[in-house]
């Protein structure tokens, strides 16, 4: 990989950890998972070993790690913090735990090293997770105050069902930061700020929404008929629905659960027999007769044509199928000018 670290993460943190008492050593490893099984330690967990309170256990590590900062072993590696301070602006000055971790190293052990270093280093500010964001690291306040207001905006100009390509989002967003330099302006970037957002997401076909839409965090067979539906741009049968939702996303999807999700749900409308449009396209529920009740509330009285020509564009049918609903005087009469009107 590109910027993986030249130094030794273990050696390294044998030298800065080797002025600390036993207790205080032990605290710092436990914490941060650098012991052979990398698990990180809550306050709680080596409270009960060592029979002391957790916010005794808290103390012993703060002042662990403020012992450690003011150690001639701690100035000593400061090209290490340097190094690290450089990989992160090289990945746009913030950016997720998760991901600057990831890019470190795929060895969890190596990882807890870094955050140990990313949490002593000055020059690192931690993020916490919030309603908005993952848990994320900056090393430049300006840029983070930026694509934080930037990411927050871009979530507030989407509506609530928008969906958009990655491509789209991310010229919207280099948009928003273009006062930035121009050092961050890569698509790279943008998709790795992007990924720090919690508000904005994507689904499995790679568009890109608020994460509540359904259109985003895909709940079973019905958001997944949705995405198919919407990317195919016509009417399906339930039948191809299904196929398609099982070969695009690798799920098993049965016909007879994919037809009675899509009866249930209002997203879909029957427009034939066992085919199905999206409503959002403006076909309207309902049986054939409602259908010729509304249009000629619409346009007034019309001609056998017109009706014919308006109804075969909201449903699949056969002609003989709305001249027969016509037909029925309970529900439709001609006037003298020959056009149909409601009874």
């Amino acid at each position: 990989m590109a910027n993986t670290v030249t130094f030794k993460p273990k050696q390294v943190t044998k030298r800065m950890l080797s002025g600390l008492s036993p207790r205080a050593y032990e605290v710092v490893v436990n914490r941060f998972g650098i012991t052979d099984e990398a698990q990180r330690k809550t306050l709680e967990a080596i409270g009960q070993k060592y029979g002391i309170t957790r916010e005794r256990v808290r103390q012993i590590e703060n002042s662990a790690l403020a012992f450690i900062r003011k150690s001639d072993s701690f100035k000593n590696e400061k090209d290490v913090f340097e190094e690290l301070k450089k990989l992160v602006h090289s990945l746009g000055a913030i950016v997720s735990e998760h991901d600057l971790l990831n890019h470190l190293s795929k060895d969890k052990l190596t990882q807890n090293h870094m955050h140990l270093y990313l949490t002593l280093g000055d020059d690192f500010t931690e993020h916490k997770e919030d309603e908005h964001f993952k848990a994320r690291w900056s090393v430049d306040k300006d840029v983070a105050e930026q694509i934080h207001k930037s990411l927050k905006n871009l979530f507030e100009n989407l509506s609530d069902d928008e969906l958009i390509s990655e491509g789209e989002l991310i010229s919207r967003f280099l948009d928003e930061v273009k006062d930035l330099a121009e050092q961050y302006k890569s698509e790279e970037i943008a998709r790795r700020w992007l990924s720090m957002s919690k508000k904005i997401s994507k689904n499995p076909l790679g568009e890109w929404g608020k994460s509540t839409s359904s259109s985003i965090k895909t709940r079973g067979v019905k958001d997944y008929a949705f995405l198919m539906m919407r990317k195919h741009g016509s009417p399906m049968h339930f039948r191809e629905v299904a196929k398609a939702v099982a070969n695009t996303f690798d799920k098993k999807c049965h016909v007879a659960t994919c037809h009675n999700e899509l009866i249930k749900d209002p997203r879909f409308v029957l427009v034939g027999r066992g085919i199905y449009a999206l409503s959002e396209w403006g076909y309207k529920t309902g049986v054939v007769r409602d259908v010729i009740k509304e249009l000629i509330k619409k346009n007034g009285p019309m001609t056998k044509e017109d009706i014919i020509d308006q109804v075969m564009k909201e449903r699949y049918l056969k002609k003989n199928t709305i001249l027969v609903n016509l037909q029925n005087s309970k529900y439709f009469k001609k006037n003298k000018a020959g056009l149909y009107a409601i009874a």
